[in-house]
């Protein structure tokens, strides 16, 4: 098997890990690039490939993640990972830790984290490295390592709500959910929702976005009763899917262009938060992004003139 054989075929646990260190699609891509490049440079061959590619992209993540964190100190708004529609790397014998580390809520918690720390969890937690390939992998000590991961587990262990909805569960909430949201069922989406429920949004300030959230089951039900109408009339799409592992959709425009992307969390038969992403330098990846500004303002035509879309929708 050539290098660039190897290389491929290992290409999805790569930027399986570089995202999950990072949380952000278009940086665990030139974090993986990156990597091929070292690789292909190396004069002698590792006896390793995995452990080597491993290493490699775990240290260029980590320093890519502290020269993140200052930017994201000076980030407008609530701050959230990139949506992540599909993880490319699949392993039957972990898939509940795999699907579990990608959701919004985990990622949430490896921010706090030193990048040390979420590097050890997510090799040794996640994908089941072996301390010597850890160790190896962030140049440290076993012992160190050892201290780290018990840290990491710590905090992670800390943030977590004591009783999770399993899978099933939450996919049928969320087809009620968005069902109730396509009939403009203002009843059918307050009973979904829990009483402190919250809408939250990252736009970056590069999108429109609810102020500070949105708080309450009546106000979220209110709010999303005079969106969904004007959104559906000027030809808005709500794509149901996963992301990030957890049932969400992504909004298109009537061009099929993307607006934002939605996640649910869902704990004990409701929805708890609505964390929606609409800053566009995050949703490039997912496909072309909308003006979500020129949107919102077909769509406030919309509510003031609901008789005329033909006319709006062509000129």
């Amino acid at each position: 098997m050539t290098r660039a054989e190897e290389f491929e075929e290992l290409r999805p646990l790569l930027f399986s890990i570089s995202y999950r260190i990072l949380g952000t699609v278009t940086e665990a891509e030139d974090t993986v690039q990156e990597t091929w490049i070292r690789y292909a440079a190396t004069p002698a061959r590792p006896t390793s490939a995995k452990a080597f590619l491993s290493a490699v992209v775990t240290r260029l993540s980590i320093n890519v993640l502290r020269s993140a964190r200052v930017r994201r100190e000076e980030y407008v708004g609530p701050w959230f990972p990139e949506p992540l529609l599909t993880d490319p790397y699949q392993d039957p014998e972990r898939s509940a830790e795999l699907a579990d580390s990608v959701s919004m809520a985990a990622l949430l918690l490896l921010e706090r984290l030193s990048p040390l720390e979420r590097a050890v969890f997510v090799l040794r937690e996640v994908f089941g490295f072996g301390f010597p390939e850890v160790a190896s992998a962030v140049g440290r000590s076993e012992a160190a390592c050892r201290q780290l991961a018990v840290r990491a587990r710590r905090h992670m262990d800390e943030g977590r709500p004591r009783f999770e909805a399993d899978r099933r569960e939450r996919e049928e909430l969320a087809t009620r959910f968005f069902d109730a949201f396509a009939e403009g069922d203002l009843d059918g989406l307050k009973n979904l929702l829990a009483a402190d429920v919250q809408i939250v949004a990252d736009s970056g300030g590069k999108a429109p976005q609810w102020a500070r959230g949105i708080f309450g089951a009546g106000n979220v039900a209110r709010a999303l009763g005079v969106l969904v109408p004007s959104f559906v009339q000027i030809g808005g799409v709500v794509e149901p899917r996963q992301v990030n592992g957890q049932p969400g959709a992504v909004f298109r425009d009537r061009d099929g262009k993307v607006v934002n992307t939605w996640t649910l969390d869902i704990l004990d038969g409701r929805i708890q938060t609505i964390s929606t992403m609409s800053n566009p330098d995050k949703l490039a990846h997912v496909g072309p992004v909308a003006d979500a500004w020129a949107i919102l303002r077909e769509a406030q035509r919309a509510r003031q003139d609901p008789a005329r879309p033909d006319e709006r929708r062509h000129s």
